[in-house]
């Protein structure tokens, strides 16, 4: 699965924070009566795993389109014996018959499972056969709905992880209790409907049609799939295996089919020469579906992306067609680590991620275009984990996760990004074909089973010949990222000494092994060439690199060169100077990168001065060519402009250099017409940083059509985002505009728009309304809508108004944490909790954290990240050396 996409996910544990290795908590040999609520516990799991095996389901679906579909699980498993009752799970229905061995039974019902008493069950062979009725989903998990309101088709699909499949039919609802799934399924005569496996058998029923699937090979639930609806298809027979892609009638002109099968196609071809295993699902079905939740899902041979994400209007830029590929090479990674292999439990679950991030990456660099993914996965997705492993809430990559509820309360960038950086980093300490030969034995050996951490680190170690398990304590078990420095003397212009220093917080003390490259440079010629490159194995608190005694004294040392470690790379007073005054000199662009990197970080410690960086930004943005690089770069001034707001400075000095980065912004659109990827990279940063009276005059004239710019089209999705903007400036008419805008785009991104747009006036009477609205748990609005309104709600310079309902909403956390679900909490913990910046919010969020200590762990997590960063805001305001 691709996460990113917004998710403010959990605290860890405060025990596995505290000790060393952490280990699944032992199970008991006879489990207690399973808890009466909606969640599994692991030892319920276990135990329940520990009966029951060889599982089959014949699965039929009658659906309808309307809100409601009903089913049918026919369940049939061996059990070990009928000493107890047992139970299956099957979420809010309403069960109309249970028949088990061929008996009607009444069996008990609870809302979250069926209980099948012990009496009823044999030693050996059962069958339960369940009917049941169930509305629709709307929140994205389950078998989720949604009413097309440009043309009134229905559409549907499922998304179960972490454990959602008995949200549309009764299971085993845990992934170590694998099994074949055989389908049937009635739906209206124009849908698709599709699953795992190809169907075998299309016949009429009445005015519907009914779908028959061959039975598939053996799979945990939540990779299981079914997916209905009137949606256009495409097809490309082109590879080894049929490729197919389907989207929404109403959006399939904005899907560029070509570019899907063309990255699928050689996705598939790397994977099995990676592998040496060629791909076990026979075909590969791609959904691009409304109100996802995440990024995309590997549900097996039939993955699922959140078409927002990937749905253009316009041409799509490089960096788009990046983010596809990366997307397709992540699910597709799934296919075999996650789908083929499964973890036993959810504390695995990173394993899977961190794999699909590192070979999604590898693959995207590899086997498409974008040689550059590496760069941008360190841009990105690491950058993410360095800030979430710095925060007091971090985690060890490995952690319990004591029941279902808890499945994702970790499962953020430590999960993906760093679990990723650490295969990267385990690669380059085994080797390259090693670690490749290692995960091949451990797919051959474990495929269609589930395994552990210490089965996947064992197969790594077996080909190494090497034991892990001391790597395995000091990265996956402990949290934390360590910082290096690199220490060094100089003598008649030689370096005379030269050690590497790693130190770690008092937090969490692990110091770790690690092998980097050290690299020395010097300013030569109005260049910063490499001098010297050397790779070293650090461990403990010192390590000498005698390679580099002797050698030129540098003007410039990086400790992590070419990126290979997973560490904080703390710049000597001389090399951060060079940094700073040559950064457009630095021919090696993720070099480049990382020198940035280091300025931004001086920024967050509150090192760096902010606007000593934006001046730096101001003299060297307009000079990048990497194309990658000026994302990152325009993504560092958009935080920094994004600091002042909360700041809510506005002084001289901030109102004139608001007005600098809008206008370098502007000079960068006009100095790029002929390059519509600058182009249209430098004009969405114009957007972000419009604030100013004649900025936002000037984004009416583009929208009106009385202001061009040579190149820019402006199209649909970019006069929503012009319009949401104004907006959120209460510029003249802005209002107006939304309305008129909502009458003339029916489609529901449209209406999502225009909502935003509503949601963001800075009108304190809309703030209430809409904060009533999201806070109502009943509301009938579904929740994409609601995430919506929340991500609206309060941007950084309306502070002021966040100010005004930010003590009831703390107040209420409590008990809004306790009504709603973690579907629900993981948006409106990330983006509802008041932070503004100055001492009182930090004060109010310090009593808050220390009377709210029974909040849900993910909710728990949000409160005190909320107060750390209000901490990390006021201190990059106190270090600002600026005219006030």
């Amino acid at each position: 699965m691709n996460i990113f996409a917004p998710r403010a996910m959990a605290l860890a544990i405060a025990s596995a924070l505290a000790c060393g290795a952490v280990h699944a908590a032992p199970v008991q040999a006879k489990a207690p009566v399973r808890a009466e609520n909606a969640f599994l516990s692991q030892e319920d799991a276990a135990a329940r795993s520990a009966r029951v095996s060889n599982v089959a389901y014949a699965l039929a679906f009658t659906l309808t389109g309307k809100e409601s579909f009903s089913g049918v699980t026919t369940a049939s498993f061996d059990l070990k014996d009928n000493a107890a009752p047992l139970t299956i799970d099957l979420d809010k229905a309403t069960v109309k018959s249970v028949t088990v061995n061929g008996k009607p039974v009444e069996a008990k019902y609870n809302g979250w499972f069926v209980t099948i008493a012990a009496s009823d069950l044999v030693a050996g062979r059962n069958t339960v056969v369940i009917a049941y009725e169930r509305l629709h989903s709307t929140n994205g998990e389950g078998l989720h709905r949604m009413v097309d309101p440009v043309d009134g088709r229905v559409y549907t699909y499922s998304h179960f992880e972490p454990a959602a499949a008995h949200q549309m039919f009764a299971v085993f609802d845990q992934p170590d209790l694998k099994a074949t799934y055989q389908v049937t399924a009635t739906a209206p005569a124009d849908w698709h409907v599709v699953s795992t496996t190809r169907e075998s058998k299309i016949e009429q029923a009445g005015e519907m049609r009914r779908w028959t699937f061959p039975a598939t090979k053996k799979l945990s639930p939540y990779n299981f799939s079914l997916h209905a609806g009137p949606y256009k298809v495409w097809e490309d027979n082109s590879g080894k295996y049929p490729m197919r892609l389907f989207a929404r009638q109403s959006v399939a002109a904005q899907v560029t089919p070509q570019d899907w099968f063309r990255y699928t196609k050689d996705g598939l071809a790397f994977f099995d020469n990676y592998f040496g295993i060629p791909y076990q699902f026979e075909k590969y079905d791609q959904l691009l579906v409304p109100d996802f939740l995440y990024g995309a899902m590997e549900n097996a041979a039939a993955i699922t992306f959140a078409e927002g994400r990937f749905l253009h209007k316009a041409k799509m830029t490089d960096a788009q067609r990046q983010s596809l590929a990366s997307v397709i090479m992540h699910e597709m990674a799934h296919q075999w680590f996650g789908d083929l292999v499964t973890m036993q439990w959810w504390n695995g679950l990173w394993l899977n991620e961190s794999f699909a991030a590192f070979m999604g990456t590898l693959a995207t660099a590899e086997a498409t275009e974008f040689k550059d993914a590496w760069q941008a996965f360190y841009s990105g997705g690491k950058q993410a984990a360095y800030a979430q492993d710095q925060k007091v809430t971090t985690h060890p990559i490995e952690v319990p996760v004591p029941s279902t509820a808890n499945a994702f309360d970790n499962i953020d960038a430590i999960t993906y990004s760093k679990g990723a950086s650490t295969l990267i980093q385990l690669r380059h300490l085994l080797g390259a074909e090693t670690f490749r030969k290692g995960v091949h034995n451990y797919l051959v050996k474990y495929g269609y089973q589930n395994a552990k951490l210490d089965d996947f680190i064992g197969s790594l170690g077996q080909a190494a010949g090497r034991d892990l398990s001391g790597w395995t304590r000091q990265w996956l078990y402990q949290p934390g990222v360590n910082t290096i420095a690199a220490d060094f003397t100089c003598k008649a212009g030689k370096i005379a000494t030269f050690s590497l220093k790693q130190s770690a917080s008092k937090q969490f003390p692990t110091l770790r092994e690690q092998r980097v490259q050290v690299a020395t440079f010097k300013v030569d010629g109005g260049k910063v060439a490499l001098a010297q490159n050397v790779a070293v194995t650090y461990s403990g608190a010192a390590t000498k690199v005698p390679g580099l005694v002797g050698t030129s004294c540098p003007d410039l040392v990086y400790s992590n060169y070419q990126d290979w470690g997973f560490v904080k790379v703390q710049l000597d007073g001389r090399s951060f100077a060079t940094a700073r005054a040559s950064l457009s000199r630095v021919e090696d662009p993720l070099l480049r990168t990382m020198l940035w990197q280091s300025l931004w970080d001086g920024v967050r410690d509150a090192r760096l001065p902010l606007n000593e960086f934006i001046e730096t930004a101001l003299a060297n943005a307009p000079l990048e060519k990497d194309y990658t690089l000026l994302g990152d770069v325009l993504g560092k001034v958009a935080a920094s402009k994004e600091y002042l707001d909360a700041m809510n400075l506005d002084t001289p000095w901030a109102r004139q250099t608001r007005a600098a980065l809008e206008e370098m912004a502007w000079k960068g659109v006009l100095a790029n017409k002929g390059n519509e990827n600058f182009q249209r990279r430098w004009f969405s940063s114009y957007l972000g940083l419009a604030s100013t009276p004649a900025a936002l005059e000037r984004l009416q004239a583009l929208l009106a059509g009385s202001t061009s710019v040579d190149g820019l089209s402006i199209d649909q999705d970019l006069r929503w985002a012009i319009i949401k903007h104004l907006n959120r400036y209460d510029a003249a008419g802005a209002a107006s505009l939304a309305e008129h805008e909502a009458r003339r785009d029916k489609s529901d991104t449209g209406q999502a728009a225009a909502l935003a747009a509503t949601v963001v006036r800075p009108d304190a009477q809309v703030k209430a309304q809409w904060l009533g609205t999201v806070e109502d748990l009943q509301t009938t609005l579904p929740f994409s809508k609601i995430r919506t309104a929340m991500g609206s709600l309060y941007p950084s310079e309306q502070n002021a108004l966040s100010e005004q309902t930010a003590d009831a909403r703390l107040a209420k956390l409590p008990a809004i944490d306790k009504a709603a679900g973690p579907v629900y909490m993981r948006s409106y913990g990330g983006a509802l909790i008041p932070a503004t910046c100055t001492p009182h919010s930090v004060k109010r969020l310090g009593a808050a954290a220390d009377k709210y200590r029974d909040l849900s762990a993910g909710t728990r997590r949000a409160l005190l990240d909320a107060l750390q960063e209000d901490q990390r805001c006021v201190a990059i305001r106190q270090a600002m050396t600026a005219p006030k």
